[in-house]
């Protein structure tokens, strides 16, 4: 039987953090078990000074920079780090995809997620820990916990969740639409025959607003697997809008085309030339990646910058 946990600790400063922390991956690294520690970097410089030597064993990433994209964290973090010890038996991960400032924008793909991470996980051996910010974070988020995460543990009580509901339930629930794009963004359609113009237009919009070289790479990459994607499944044409928004350029693909699982973008599909690699490309890609598909269409909208 695979033995896959999904908890949500609830913690209302550094003293309980680091008591629902601390024995998870003391116990894990007792355990044999590979410990990964994705989480922002206040927590990781809590939980290394906690560790002391032990803190060797473990390792860690920032999750503010490896999960910015919540649809990255997934196939690049959890699923890359199970995979790297998948001889190993049960991994341990404490992953914490929501912390005070993510912004509105990124909400619903952050708690689409953490839903999905039931799904991804499923038939895998692993026990995720993922950390919520009592104190500071929206009693929305709180009450979302509860719907994504089949187990809530909060101070010495560790208890199933009476809200916990169905993953796919909640991803359609925070399949939202996109706020509106500006009414100057640049606006093309695009087929097969354009797909290397619309490369060069974004490229030259990329330069322009000064992204780096490799930013403007993968921006292209990223905007060439969806419009490549529209054409081949979404109906052989496409929309393109490009604008700024801060710092950063924001793309957005319109087609006539419906995403049919949540799960495109979050799994590697292998040799399957229909499974949603191009999708999944794109969230590693990305800084930010949102979706909205319903039956007239779907829009994907990514940020680099």
């Amino acid at each position: 039987m695979v033995d896959f946990v999904h908890e949500a600790l609830l913690y209302r400063d550094d003293e309980e953090y680091l008591a629902g922390t601390v024995p998870f991956v003391r116990d894990g690294v007792a355990a044999g078990e590979p410990v990964l520690v994705a989480v922002p970097q206040h927590g990781i410089g809590l939980l290394r000074r906690a560790l002391g030597g032990l803190a060797e064993q473990v390792e860690f990433l920032d999750m503010r920079r490896a999960g910015r994209n919540p649809g990255r964290i997934i196939p690049g973090v959890l699923t890359a780090f199970t995979d790297n010890h998948a001889a190993t038996g049960r991994v341990r991960i404490i992953g914490e995809p929501i912390w005070p400032g993510r912004t509105e924008l990124e909400y619903p793909a952050c708690v689409q997620h953490e839903a999905l991470i039931n799904t991804a996980f499923e038939d895998r051996p692993a026990w995720i820990l993922c950390p919520y910010d009592t104190a500071n974070l929206a009693p929305e988020a709180l009450r979302d916990a509860e719907s994504t995460h089949p187990v809530v543990v909060e101070g010495q009580q560790r208890r199933p969740s009476a809200g916990y509901r169905e993953p796919f339930m909640i991803a359609e629930e925070f399949n939202r639409p996109l706020p509106s794009p500006p009414p100057d963004a640049t606006t093309r359609r695009f087929d097969l025959d354009a797909l290397g113009a619309t490369r060069r237009l974004v490229a030259a919009f990329a330069v322009e607003a000064g992204l780096t070289a490799d930013q403007v790479e993968d921006l292209v990459l990223a905007v060439n697997e969806l419009t490549t994607n529209s054409v081949v499944h979404g109906g052989g044409f496409g929309t393109l809008l490009l604008w700024r928004e801060g710092g950063a350029v924001v793309c957005e693909v319109r087609d006539a085309g419906r995403i049919a699982s949540p799960m495109v973008g979050r799994r590697n599909p292998g040799a399957n030339p229909h499974g949603g690699y191009g999708v999944m490309l794109v969230n590693l890609l990305c800084d930010l990646v949102r979706v909205h598909t319903h039956e007239a269409g779907t829009a994907i909208r990514v940020y680099v910058g």
